[in-house]
């Protein structure tokens, strides 16, 4: 018997590592496309002809080899890995603006970033800095944010704690050693626990890409959990990890705080999604120089070079079919004409419940398959996002490169679950989690684009629900009972950021609104106002839903990319691409991007010597 075992575990392995290792498809990282930097474009007229390409039938490539409905950085990432295989693909976006999340917008001569506020994993020559650099062929700069780049304020306004978080693994845990003196055992204990989950999420992406029944055969004989230290500590909460490693309250709080990066409180995160964003920004934080529209800039003229196009105001209201229930292209609308487009491949990065939901026929909706997914998976919490202009430069109102996260109590699971299930207009009135951030400060063009001027974002959640009521008005007139319920919210998140930045008072505001989950929805199209795409509960991590949910659809020559397929966030999103590209050119691109790091450290090492 134990013979018989052995045999079957060495084929195992040797299966596993023929997948992981043996790639047979074209490589999109074969040659560094990197060019010598060139200068940069700041005139939004000029960006917008590349970023605002309205659609039109004349503007559809022939002969497509892939269709991807959706700009964010799912979509566009894997339209740069497709196009450097030779791949002719047609990326098609509702708004007005390519980019999804990574859009801006400008009001009264401020421009607005609306959801990239400050990203990791950039330092040295990472996968993921190297993977960027290849796919904005080395255009794409970056700013480094201060140190400390988020502050942690814990407590009502007259009892305010204030904790430094760093960067630096070991200054990370040494300057919370100084804040909590006695705690150094279950800090240091705190992030060995988050590194050693945060190493085995490449077996999170082997699930995402393997044959299904081998994905199938890991996750129901239990060696996904055996052989993952991702997936053994993806079942347990933030909350219940946290209690055990300390009673501190306050540290608890520090410890979590980050989740409203991922949009779950602690008792329904898994330790596993939160061993991510804190390994995410342990080596420091960035925000793209010029602004976040620089990302969508850069990729797609990658994607028209090899013969691709990126048009947008070009909303997709259902995916072809053809008799066999194979995708086959899409039906635009413009205006009420529907214009239909072929290509052998279709990929959505609209996420899971639009694309299942709203663009499949009732028939394919039905699918035991298909609503199978979808049984899985559940919307994540509406966003809340604020938006203020101010005279002044970032010296003069005394802004920084950095963030705040603020939170009126130290129990963030009742803090958060007295908020969402709390009377809108009395929730409305103390915003209990608030992100303060300021886009311009962090930003080393910012001076040069927009002199004497200064903007601040504030992130925070709403629950849908409150707002439903008016999503069928206009986005721009939505009714008074609206517009007096955000005057609520944005009275309540003034107060703070006057307190926080006291330089800043009502005089010098120029511009100042607010974004709820209705927004969203119309502006990214995500159906309950999520900026997160599906919820990021325990579930979410567990191998059963890993193996569940992937680019492979039930549907033949339709995939799914970006963030619901694998986590959140630019770096969730651009795995979810990296993971699509893998099983479509039949590659492990995850394991490209190693070895494009690894040859990036080679040669840094040779110039140095």
């Amino acid at each position: 018997m134990w013979f018989a075992v052995t045999i079957i575990s060495a084929a195992l392995v040797i299966f596993i590592l023929k997948y992981v290792f043996g790639s047979s498809g074209p490589n999109p990282f074969e040659k560094d496309s990197r060019e010598p930097l060139k200068k940069m474009v700041h005139d939004l007229k000029e960006k917008n002809k590349v970023l605002k390409q309205g659609f039109v039938s004349s503007k559809v490539p022939d002969n497509l080899d892939a269709i991807i409905i959706g700009s964010g950085i799912g979509g566009l990432g894997l339209a740069v890995l497709l196009a450097k295989v030779g791949k002719k693909v047609l990326v098609l976006e509702q708004h007005d603006r390519a980019g999804g999340c990574c859009h801006t917008f400008t009001e009264k001569g401020f421009e607005f970033d609306v959801g990239i506020h400050y990203i990791g994993d950039l330092l040295g020559n990472t996968p993921f800095r190297c993977t960027l650099d290849q796919m904005t062929n080395g255009q794409l700069q970056w700013v480094p944010l201060e140190n400390p780049f988020d502050h942690v304020l814990v407590g009502p306004r007259e009892n305010r704690r204030r904790y430094p978080i760093y960067s630096g693994r070991k200054r990370f845990t040494d300057e919370l050693k100084k804040c909590f003196p006695g705690e150094e055992k279950a800090i240091d204990e705190y992030l060995k626990l988050i590194q050693t989950a945060g190493r085995g999420v490449w077996f999170y992406a082997l699930l995402k890409s393997c044959p299904v029944p081998l994905a199938k055969f890991l996750v129901y004989t239990g060696l996904a959990k055996r052989l993952s230290s991702f997936f053994k500590m993806a079942s347990r909460s933030l909350t219940e990890v946290v209690n055990e490693l300390t009673e501190n309250k306050d540290l608890r709080a520090v410890f979590s705080y980050i989740f409203g990066t991922y949009g779950n409180a602690p008792k329904d995160t898994s330790f596993a999604m939160h061993s991510l964003l804190v390994t995410h920004f342990l080596n420091g934080a960035w925000y793209p120089k010029g602004g976040a529209s620089e990302i969508a800039y850069h990729m797609i003229p990658i994607i028209e070079k090899a013969g691709g196009a990126v048009l947008v105001r070009a909303p997709v209201n259902r995916i072809l079919f053809n008799e066999a229930k194979e995708a086959c292209g899409v039906s635009v609308m413009k205006g009420q004409e529907e214009i239909h487009i072929h290509a052998p491949m279709v990929i959505s990065d609209a996420g899971i419940f639009n694309t299942y939901q709203k663009l499949l026929p009732e028939d394919l909706q039905a699918m035991p398959a298909i609503q199978n997914q979808l049984s899985m998976m559940k919307h994540g919490e509406g966003g809340l996002s604020f938006f203020i202009g101010v005279t002044g430069t970032k010296e003069e109102l005394g802004l920084k490169a950095d963030n705040y996260w603020i939170f009126t109590e130290n129990n963030l699971d009742d803090l958060m679950d007295n908020y969402m299930k709390g009377n809108r207009e009395e929730s409305a009135k103390q915003l209990p989690l608030l992100f303060i951030a300021s886009p311009s400060a962090k930003d080393s063009t910012w001076e040069e684009r927009s002199p004497g001027k200064s903007t601040l974002t504030m992130v925070s959640f709403a629950k849908y629900e409150w707002f439903e009521e008016w999503k069928d008005g206009k986005v721009t007139n939505r009714g008074p009972d609206y517009k007096e319920l955000k005057q609520t919210f944005i009275d309540s998140v003034l107060e703070v950021v006057m307190e926080i930045y006291p330089k800043i008072t009502r005089d010098k505001i120029e511009y100042i609104d607010a974004g709820t989950p209705i927004t969203n929805t119309h502006y990214i199209g995500t159906p309950k106002g999520e900026i997160y795409g599906a919820d990021h509960g325990i579930t979410r991590l567990s191998p059963e839903l890993g193996a569940a949910v992937r680019p492979q659809t039930p549907l033949k020559n339709l995939y799914l990319t970006g963030q619901d397929v694998f986590v959140c966030g630019l770096a969730g999103a651009l795995a979810g691409a990296l993971s699509c590209g893998s099983v479509i050119l039949n590659r492990n691109l995850h394991l490209d991007t190693v070895a494009l790091a690894k040859k990036a450290k080679s040669d840094a090492k040779l110039k140095r010597e």
